[in-house]
């Protein structure tokens, strides 16, 4: 399975993952031509707290954590993302949109990191929540 979903610390299912899976596959092969393997794995903020600790020596909670596992010349992305639902739940309330929105974001969001697609800059920023935007419509598409 070329996107796959796994619980770490947290009793979660994703709304529509297999719809999610299929369409994510998509967008990756006509948005940068890449086959994706990705493991999501969600869990509690004090768990991606640790893996933050551990593995980035930041000491701050976060919504997303990706983990490329090999170059990004290759044809297949193949990478780790760890998703915090307690960050997606929390970003949800003071954004004032639904749940399901701002977790679709960022799990779009970690998948158009391993596409290229940078945020360090506010130019930068924009064009991918830009992306973003452009894969929550289509994926609302996709679910009809």
């Amino acid at each position: 399975m070329p996107v796959t979903f796994h619980k770490a610390d947290v009793k979660f299912t994703v709304p529509a993952g297999t719809l999610l899976k299929k369409f994510m596959a998509q967008q990756a092969l006509t948005t940068a031509g890449k086959k994706l393997q990705v493991s999501y794995v969600f869990c509690t903020d004090d768990y991606l707290l640790n893996i933050n600790r551990q593995f980035l020596q930041h000491d701050y909670y976060t919504d997303i954590i990706t983990f490329p596992l090999n170059a990004p010349t290759e044809k297949t992305v193949q990478a780790e993302i760890y998703i915090s639902i307690d960050r997606v739940a929390d970003n949800a309330r003071q954004l004032k949109t639904e749940f399901n929105h701002e977790l679709y974001r960022v799990i779009f969001h970690g998948i158009l990191h391993l596409l290229g697609y940078k945020d360090k800059t506010k130019a930068q920023q924009a064009e991918m929540r830009k992306i973003e935007d452009i894969w929550l419509h289509r994926f609302s598409l996709y679910q009809s």
